[in-house]
């Protein structure tokens, strides 16, 4: 089976003081998320496909990502996280940390069904 990307959405998140990625991550998701309203999605079970939700996380340091904590921002479908290096983390001793996020909604049917 195939499956046919359907959504690319890109958010941005910073913990402004306590230095965390996964927290910074979490922020990132949300943001990415919370304008988006795709009532296609639902179609996708209804039609007995699989909804792949592919999330890139980029921090400056991915091993501090809390995969599974990423993982509940989203609600619904089979969700991959996958850190990996990029963000900011500004100089100083209490500075931001910033993440950015880009997530990829694919559907993937049953062969013989029609996409």
């Amino acid at each position: 089976m195939t499956a046919t990307p359907l959504v690319l959405e890109f958010g941005m998140g910073v913990d402004v003081h306590g230095n965390d990625a996964t927290k910074a991550a979490c922020r990132a998701v949300s943001d990415a998320i919370r304008h988006s309203s795709l009532p296609l999605l639902r179609g996708i079970r209804e039609r007995g496909g699989r909804m792949l939700v592919d999330v890139m996380v980029a921090v400056p340091d991915p091993k501090a990502v809390d995969v599974e904590v990423v993982r509940r921002e989203l609600p619904h479908g089979e969700v991959t996280v996958r850190p990996v290096a990029g963000g900011l983390r500004m100089e100083g001793t209490d500075a931001p940390l910033i993440a950015c996020a880009a997530i990829t909604v694919r559907a993937e049917y049953p062969a013989g069904t029609p996409a």
